[in-house]
């Protein structure tokens, strides 16, 4: 009995091994060739063609009237009567700095001005009486000159120690609360006019992909609060130089809302149809084998017979297909199926 065991066990492995098999992503059970057999594959005749690089960002939407507001002297914030997201209208008080020291000067100038006309008066006064010189009377009148100027620019900082709406808009940030020291030019509000204004994504780029992007390309833009919907752009704007922090360089793309209300910072991305033409191999992406940035491997036949596994130079993923760039360059026929149970010089034969 113990003989009839061993002999039953050692034919199940023996059965085991010549069937090995595999489940499909359909569940379907399929016998996995030895490695001495040849392996049923799928392949596509390899052919180049030119096609338009489409270039891929992502960014915020903003208007193209964003103002930073500040004020004109230093001092304490005295009140800030705006919250973001409120809409504004042009002229409107939106913040304002404690206007006591503010005062002090503009009450020192008024002073001073009042002081030099005195002086100029009694001046020009003497010297009618041939008792002051034509000297005395000129700085006297230069004095004037001055006071008048320094009155003058009080008066026009204190009226810029207040800030007001510049337009129709929307506060999109604010920076400062009541009771904190500012100084002069120090951000204070963001606004834009979004009521009149042009809208605008602003996406990063590499130097590579901002030699390819011209003024007034068309693109395509996605804005996640409206999935499902494309909105039609073009490039408005290139920055001539990148951002020293993250070595980007900023494009600015003009965007048609389309009858949508947009609102500042709403996320976007954009394709963009690049002006230059580029040689490439379009192969399916299930071609491609440990795929890893711009690198990865596929199986190519040159004889029908043997697999040769051969790494490629990834240019771009349309959701699609791949484009490769360069690896295909002596090959003749793409393995598009049957992959999996490859390794380099395997046999093959061709299915239909």
């Amino acid at each position: 009995m113990k003989k009839i065991i061993i002999i039953s066990t050692m034919a199940g492995i023996v059965a085991l091994f010549s069937l090995q098999s595999c489940t499909d992503s359909k569940g379907n059970t399929n016998l996995i060739p030895r490695n001495s057999e040849p392996i049923p594959v799928s392949v596509m005749a390899l052919e180049k063609s030119s096609i338009s690089e489409v270039i891929r960002a992502s960014g915020q939407l903003g208007t193209n009237d964003e103002t930073v507001l500040g004020f004109k002297t230093s001092g304490i914030v005295h009140s800030v009567l705006v919250k973001e997201g409120d809409a504004v209208k042009k002229g409107q008080v939106m913040a304002t700095l404690d206007l006591r020291e503010i005062d002090g000067y503009v009450s020192q100038a008024k002073h001073a001005y009042e002081k030099a006309q005195r002086d100029f008066q009694r001046a020009r006064n003497l010297y009618k009486d041939s008792v002051a010189t034509l000297e005395q009377l000129q700085n006297a009148e230069t004095g004037l000159a001055v006071a008048k100027e320094q009155f003058e620019t009080a008066l026009f900082n204190k009226s810029y120690s207040t800030i007001h709406a510049v337009a129709n808009g929307y506060v999109l940030k604010k920076f400062v609360n009541p009771g904190q020291v500012v100084d002069v030019g120090d951000p204070i509000l963001l606004t834009n006019g979004a009521a009149d204004a042009e809208w605008i994504l602003k996406i990063g780029v590499s130097d590579k992909q901002w030699s390819s992007i011209a003024l007034r390309s068309k693109a395509k833009v996605f804005i996640d609060a409206f999935p499902g919907r494309t909105f039609e752009g073009h490039v408005s704007r290139k920055a001539e130089t990148s951002d020293p922090q993250t070595g980007a360089f900023t494009v600015e793309l003009h965007v048609n809302p389309q009858g949508e209300k947009l609102a500042s910072g709403m996320f976007g991305t954009a394709e963009i149809t690049s002006e230059k033409t580029q040689s490439s191999w379009q192969i399916p992406y299930e071609a491609v084998l440990d795929a890893d940035d711009d690198e990865g491997f596929v199986f190519v036949t040159n004889d029908n017979k043997t697999a040769v596994r051969q790494p490629v130079t990834i240019a771009s993923f349309d959701g699609n297909t791949i484009h490769v760039s360069k690896g295909l360059e002596n090959s003749s026929a793409l393995i598009i199926s049957g992959s999996a149970y490859l390794s380099d010089h395997s046999p093959i034969t061709i299915i239909k």
